[in-house]
């Protein structure tokens, strides 16, 4: 099995997070993880396993250095 290492949905890009989840209980579990650290987060099933994908927007800018 060879995950794509990103995905796009509903025009947004997401990572994977590199694991393999056995179950949907155990990728739900992680999604819930990351939508407490507030990530955006997508579960797909490929290939009898499940693959989290998750993305966080950046809020506001860092000041520039003058």
């Amino acid at each position: 099995m060879n995950p794509n290492l990103t995905l796009l949905s509903d025009g947004k890009k997401f990572m994977w997070d590199g694991r393999l989840y056995s179950t949907g209980e155990e990728a739900s579990t992680v999604q819930e993880a990351y939508r407490g650290e507030g990530f955006e987060v997508v579960v797909v099933y490929e290939g009898g396993k499940f693959l989290v994908y998750s993305r966080r927007t950046v809020k506001g800018s860092a000041a520039s250095a003058a």
